[in-house]
């Protein structure tokens, strides 16, 4: 049995994909010619492979051994039932396609999905895929040997990785070699270790708590970092919140000692019953304004010339307007984190009922003034392409991760990815795009959108 739950979340398929790779793309070739394959929107479904998208709750069948006793889909949250809004839109492919007879006449024969070129640069960095590891923080999930080894695959597969705060309020700065490993210093070796030359690159989260530990400081000046500010591959991100609980800072589970331990840089309180010494530690979420964003970024671009400025936000009511302050303060990247996001402990209350929804945060955002990132409910393609159609420039693996990983801790991050770039590539194709930045909002249609008249036909004649 797994150490990982995800409820709400479609943790079997995610778990099939970690094992198969791109084998779960498709319906079981057993099935071919015995099965008539439509949308399982039409049935109760078969088994064949096929998902709706938001029907996170269906078994994933495919005869791949995928229906196990992992599937922890019932419960509440925000990836339950029938999905968000994101999930909703369709990706509708148009008839007439310029872009591929462009490619065509480049190619000298007809373009193929193995023609869709993913390498892009995610916040200054040059990435294989419009892909990022994202944040896990210093829970007892992100923080140990799983977050390692989702670490050296996404070095492997040529993708940035962000490691999320506290890590050094909780965990210390040790040298991985000393007693009391750093969990930090340990991830970012483990990165090097594995990661190509001229690809990735590593980001470091730095919340109130950590500010007040001076961990860019200590990372910056580190001499076993000097690689990755030589090549360009290390950004410092602000945090200002994230969408698991927006408005709050992290939170974790504590034993007594360690609730002691920490009570002097954290706010601890007994909030649990029952026998136990376990308590609840709480990080502060800062306080922020446009101006203070703006001297914070300021402060970081001069302090760490060498590395890359990067601001996450929580999905507020004025995500727009925060986005825009930090492009114009020089971010070269801005994380938004929708509501549907977050692999951390949090209020029950906030996972169902706090925060915009990601497809809203985008809407809201528009045509983005600069890399934008996001994150919430990744876990294949399909939900990635309409990020990315809304203006994102990569989305972030989270909890999508850490299964893959509990899966398979060696291939199983890697096989999810395989996966989910194998759609990204057939669906970009189906599109007539060639590239990740040529999709744009007129790739999707939402249901609730206002119906389009036919356009006037020049000639006159009767339709």
């Amino acid at each position: 049995m797994s150490a990982l739950a995800a409820p709400g979340f479609p943790e079997a398929r995610i778990r099939a994909r970690a094992r198969n790779g791109t084998a779960e793309v498709f319906p079981a070739p057993d099935a071919y010619g015995t099965e008539l394959f439509g949308p399982e929107a039409y049935g109760t479904g078969s088994g064949s492979g096929h998902y709706p998208g938001p029907d996170y709750g269906s078994s994933p069948g495919h005869g791949s051994g995928s229906s196990s006793n992992h599937d922890h889909s019932s419960g509440s949250g925000s990836g339950s039932g029938s999905g968000d809004s994101l999930d909703r839109a369709r990706i509708v492919p148009p008839v007439f396609t310029p872009e591929r007879l462009e490619k065509l006449i480049d190619l000298a024969r007809e373009p193929e999905f193995t023609d869709v070129d993913l390498t892009t640069r995610v916040g200054g960095f040059a990435s294989r895929l419009p892909l990022y590891l994202s944040a896990f923080g210093s829970t007892r999930a992100g923080s140990g040997d799983l977050a390692v080894h989702a670490t050296r695959q996404a070095a492997r597969l040529g993708i940035p990785m962000v490691i999320g705060e506290n890590m050094i309020p909780v965990h210390g700065y040790r040298r991985a070699g000393d007693a009391g490993r750093s969990a930090l210093l340990g991830r970012i070796e483990a990165y090097l270790d594995a990661v190509p030359d001229g690809v990735g690159g590593i980001v470091v989260q730095q919340s109130t708590e950590d500010a007040d530990s001076e961990v860019w400081n200590l990372l910056y000046s580190d001499p076993s970092l000097r690689p990755l500010l030589e090549t360009g591959r290390l950004a410092f991100e602000l945090k200002t919140g994230q969408g698991a609980k927006p408005g709050l800072g992290g939170m974790t589970v504590v034993g007594g000692a360690e609730a002691e331990q920490l009570a002097r840089r954290f706010t601890v309180r007994k909030v649990f019953d029952g026998p136990g010494e376990r308590q609840l530690r709480c990080a502060t979420p800062g306080t922020f304004t446009d101006e203070i964003l703006r001297q914070q970024l300021r402060f970081m671009r001069n302090n760490f010339p060498r590395a890359g400025t990067w601001v996450k936000f929580h999905p507020g009511r004025d995500i727009a307007d925060a986005a825009r302050t930090a492009w114009a303060a020089g971010a070269e990247a801005v994380t938004v984190d929708g509501a549907e996001g977050g692999t951390g402990y949090a209020p029950r209350v906030f996972l169902d009922q706090v925060g915009l929804p990601l497809a809203e945060c985008l809407r809201r955002i528009g045509r983005p003034g600069g890399c934008l990132l996001a994150s919430g409910g990744m876990w294949e393609g399909g939900r990635a392409l309409r990020a990315l159609a809304l203006g994102a420039g990569a989305v972030g693996l989270g909890r999508a991760a850490l299964i893959a990983v509990d899966e398979d801790p060696e291939h199983g991050l890697e096989r999810l990815v395989d996966a989910l770039a194998l759609e990204l590539r057939l669906l970009i194709s189906a599109l007539g795009k060639y590239e990740a930045l040529a999709l744009g909002p007129e790739d999707l249609w939402w249901p609730d959108a206002p119906a389009q008249r036919p356009a006037p036909d020049p000639l006159g004649a009767v339709r």
